[in-house]
């Protein structure tokens, strides 16, 4: 009973959008016309985000009411203009002193230039229409009236393949951007490490040296303490020039994998740390360091700033995501708006498309959350691999279409054709006169489309993975 109601009150709510699209479609049409006849371009992104608005509103309620899942197609909005050396903003081959045009320019760009724009624009002309069409069934079963509503909203409101790439490829080249900040960054950290410290160094020791060797004939032994001193400025040396390497890639982690590496990091630090790892394959070679050195910050930063005696460190996979877990017991506060590393180890993982969620209470406990998506490899036997029903969809339409294709079908149009006399087992020709050409079109058409269906099954199964893996793919490149 409680159902039946909240599907009646869906319905309604349903219903009671027609009034609201039919007010946005007013203004939303005259615009678009007084926009491209009169030059009335102030009247246009009001226009489309009504319509995106509305659009965006379906989307959220049929994935929550019909199970509909619609993915946003928008393309991503263009970044604020940035400025050259010289303090001007370009846009295409214009120089502007303000970025107020550039900024207009590649606004108006981008809203009249996505698809998406123009199907929501179809859309919200054409759905009044269908839920009057859809009104019976959405009275007596709305529940199956909600799920073939969200199947119409679904052919218009969802992204395109093309949009889909379109996001990934921007969304890619932002990424690398990210990427390349980064590196970039830990360059000018390297050079600055050398640069302050070993450097530094190495002139001390040959300034040692050229001073023992002044003294080697009028006093040996003042000659020996500085050979002596500068051994051991060369080991110190050594050892902050290893330090440097293990900061830059360390070989544990290029030779035995993330596992041994993050072990290895536990044992050389101060803290108490456990570590747990669960992965049934190894990361890239990237992803392995972006997650080592995340988990070399956090442990640092519990440390140093948190005073921490003790912490945890879980690295386990979730289908194709890698997801890691550090704890530590110290005394919380950890903010990202306040340094101490975590910006850095966002930057790092949005590279590859990956989050961090922090809980770090005053007092303590912090509790530190990454995943990285899709970064783990899939074996095409798992990744590709039907769901039960199609694949029993797929046998039975492979193992049936023959028949009503073949002999039920073409054969019988045959034996139609030539009028022969003996109707076998033919159906079509034990149906009256006039129905039989349509029987044996319609078993035609059965049959055709049974095969079609089994062709269609696989080959959407295959499509939808490969735009799943497509931006790892293409991360690849």
């Amino acid at each position: 009973m409680l159902r039946r109601l909240t599907g009646t009150a869906r319905v309604s709510a349903l219903l009671g959008m027609i009034i609201v699209q039919i007010g946005i479609l007013l203004f939303a049409l005259p615009a678009v016309i007084l926009t491209f006849t009169l030059g009335l371009v102030f009247l246009y992104p009001p226009a489309v985000r009504m319509v995106r608005g509305t659009a965006e509103e379906t989307r959220r309620r049929i994935g929550a009411w019909s199970g509909v899942r619609i993915a946003s197609p928008y393309l991503p909005e263009p970044p604020p203009p940035q400025p050259l050396t010289d303090g001007m903003y370009r846009h295409e081959r214009t120089l502007y002193k303000s970025p107020r045009v550039p900024a207009w320019n590649a606004r108006w760009k981008w809203l009249t230039t996505d698809p998406a724009s123009w199907r929501d624009l179809l859309w919200l002309g054409l759905d009044p229409l269908i839920k009057i069409a859809l009104l019976p069934m959405l009275l007596v079963a709305p529940a199956r009236g909600l799920r073939v509503y969200g199947q119409w909203c679904a052919l218009l409101l969802s992204p395109t393949r093309t949009s889909l790439l379109r996001g990934q490829l921007t969304h890619l080249h932002q990424s690398r951007s990210i990427a390349a900040d980064s590196q970039a960054a830990e360059m000018r950290r390297i050079e600055r490490d050398l640069h302050d410290g070993t450097q530094a160094r190495l002139i001390a020791i040959g300034m040692t040296l050229g001073a023992a060797e002044e003294l080697m004939d009028s006093d040996p032994a003042a000659a020996k303490a500085l050979m002596t001193k500068a051994r051991d400025a060369s080991a110190d040396t050594l050892t902050e020039l290893r330090r440097l390497i293990r900061g830059i890639h360390p070989p544990v982690l290029a030779e035995r994998g993330l596992a041994d590496a993050v072990r290895a990091l536990a044992m050389d630090t101060a803290l108490r740390v456990e570590v747990e790892v669960d992965l049934p394959h190894r990361p890239e070679p990237p992803v392995e360091a972006a997650a080592y050195f995340a988990v070399s910050e956090l442990l640092a930063n519990a440390a140093r700033h948190g005073d921490a005696r003790s912490a945890s460190v879980d690295i386990s996979s979730d289908g194709s995501a890698l997801r890691i877990t550090v704890t530590d017991d110290g005394l919380g506060g950890a903010d990202p708006a306040k340094g101490s590393g975590l910006r850095g180890i966002e930057r790092r993982l949005a590279a590859f498309d990956g989050v961090m969620a922090i809980n770090s209470p005053p007092g303590g406990p912090t509790g530190v959350m990454m995943v990285l998506p899709k970064v783990l490899p899939v074996h095409w036997a798992e990744g590709n691999k039907l769901p039960r029903w199609k694949t029993a969809v797929v046998a039975l339409c492979w193992s049936l279409a023959w028949c009503p294709l073949f002999p039920q079908g073409m054969v019988a149009a045959v034996f139609k054709t030539f009028a022969f006399p003996e109707k076998s087992w033919f159906l079509a020709l034990y149906a009256p006169e006039p129905l039989q050409w349509p029987v044996i079109l319609f078993m035609i058409a059965l049959g055709l489309g049974m095969y079609a269906t089994a062709i269609a099954i696989p080959a959407k199964h295959n499509r939808d993975r490969w735009m799943a893996e497509a931006p790892r793919r293409l991360g690849m490149c």
